[in-house]
């Protein structure tokens, strides 16, 4: 095991790491925030006396160490919105019970800066790598990760790499992600005026609004509907209508059961009170060919095979008003699965309804040998702090991993049985097992740097 020790700088990495939170660098059009936390990290960086490469506005590299081959670790430090409902302020790095909570804590920002301790720690020591070790950092993986193909267009690809974007043991498989849009030329409901849910396409939506011109003995039906269904709703009179709040639960789109996909709910509320004319053609496909499901059994998608698993749907975002009709869809499916044919059956089930599908994004799947060296060295470090080997798992997750071309995969952070709430309110790590990612890293980092 490695003699360095990255414990000894765990005040200096909680330092960095709440001014780093403390930048909203939430993923969107327009917004100059990710790249801040970009420059962030390159100027931290060089004030350690690394050198570093920006590429553009959307990622970067800082780098240690001499020799032909190149050793990476892949991280982000753009975010997903915060969202409502956090016992504490997403932007800044707290601890409370035993827990370190911020929006990206766990995903990917705090990965991120004890990777770049890893290697101050290395130069620290005297430790000069057999090979480059870069620290490659994006800021737009969290809206399809065009940063990594702007990056690896000028840049050279790693022999090996990793991205701590996951978690424990190691990630050999990724599902494949497509990013789909289905929506109508403008909304042709009679009853629903408005309906809006969910800020990011790869996340379970937790609050809707809803407004609908209804009598007020459709309101207590409305209201009998909600009591027996799960999540919280609110009715209040207006002039405009009938507006409705519901509330769900967040989750990571990668595990769309663990949530409550409240768009979904209050869709389903409806229909059963107005019917899916009423409702208009987009919400009618909705609840009719994915409606609670997130299996894609009604949309005759549904898939699964013995490597990476089922096929997940979720409908992260819902926009109808006079002057948008749409929802975003995301689809994970196996790494076997046929994705033109799923493309198509969607194609042909929305049209049904008189709707288009536009393909908004798509990354393939990811399958690397466990004989692999990368795998290997990693296998080592997790054993060399633990005390126990691996589990080698895929998952529908995606990470920069798929961008590698089979030299890399997703190793850590996150442990199994500890929710950190990647993409929901209060995401979060035990100070444990932050502690102990610390370790599993820097065991990383320095076999990569002398194997």
């Amino acid at each position: 095991m490695s003699y360095v020790n990255i414990l000894d700088y765990m005040q200096e990495i909680r330092h960095d790491l709440n001014e780093l939170i403390a930048i909203p660098s939430v993923s969107c059009d327009g917004s100059q925030q990710p790249e801040r936390a970009l420059d962030y990290m390159l100027s931290r960086a060089e004030k350690m006396g690394f050198r570093t490469k920006k590429i553009g506005s959307v990622a970067g590299h800082i780098e240690y160490g001499e020799g032909e081959e190149i050793a990476g670790i892949l991280t982000h430090v753009d975010v997903v919105p915060a969202g409502d409902g956090w016992s504490t302020d997403p932007f800044a790095l707290t601890e409370k019970d035993g827990r370190l909570y911020g929006r990206g804590i766990v995903d990917d920002k705090g990965p991120a800066m004890i990777a770049l301790y890893c290697l101050k720690a290395l130069k620290d020591s005297g430790i000069v790598p057999k090979r480059k070790i870069r620290l490659i950092l994006g800021a737009a993986e969290e809206i399809g990760m065009h940063d990594m193909e702007a990056y690896f267009a000028s840049e050279e690809m790693p022999s090996m790499a990793f991205t701590p974007d996951s978690e424990y043991g190691i990630c050999l498989r990724e599902k494949g992600i497509m990013h789909l849009e289905v929506s109508a030329p403008s909304h042709d409901g009679t009853i629903l005026t408005e309906f809006h849910s969910g800020n990011a396409i790869n996340a379970v939506p937790s609050k809707a609004y809803a407004l609908v011109d209804c009598t007020e003995s459709e309101d207590n039906q409305l209201r009998r509907f909600a009591d027996a269904r799960p999540g919280q709703y609110d009715f209040i009179f207006t002039q405009d209508g009938l507006h409705i709040e519901a509330y769900g639960k967040a989750a990571h789109a990668s595990t769309p059961e663990a949530g409550l996909n409240i768009a979904m709910h209050l869709t389903k509320i409806l229909a059963a009170n107005f019917g899916e004319f009423a409702l208009g053609s987009l919400c009618s496909f909705l609840d009719d060919a994915i409606g609670l499901e997130t299996d894609g059994v009604s949309l005759g998608i549904a898939c699964r095979d013995k490597e990476s698993g089922k096929l997940t749907v979720n409908v992260g975002r819902v926009d109808i008003d006079e002057s948008i009709c749409r929802a975003l869809l995301d689809i994970r499916y196996p790494i076997s699965a046929d994705s033109g044919g799923i493309l198509r059956r969607i194609r042909q089930r929305a049209a049904i309804d008189g709707l288009k599908t536009k393909l908004i994004s798509h990354e393939l799947p990811l399958s690397m040998s466990e004989d692999a060296s990368v795998i290997q060295i990693l296998s080592s470090a997790y054993e060399n702090v633990m005390g126990e080997k691996p589990e080698l798992y895929a998952t529908g997750g995606g990470t920069y991993a798929r961008t590698l071309h089979n030299c890399g995969v997703a190793f850590g952070p996150a442990f199994k049985g500890d929710d950190p709430h990647i993409h929901d309110v209060d995401e979060s790590i035990s100070v444990e097992h932050f502690r102990q990612h610390a370790m599993i890293c820097m065991e990383a980092v320095f076999l990569m740097a002398d194997k």
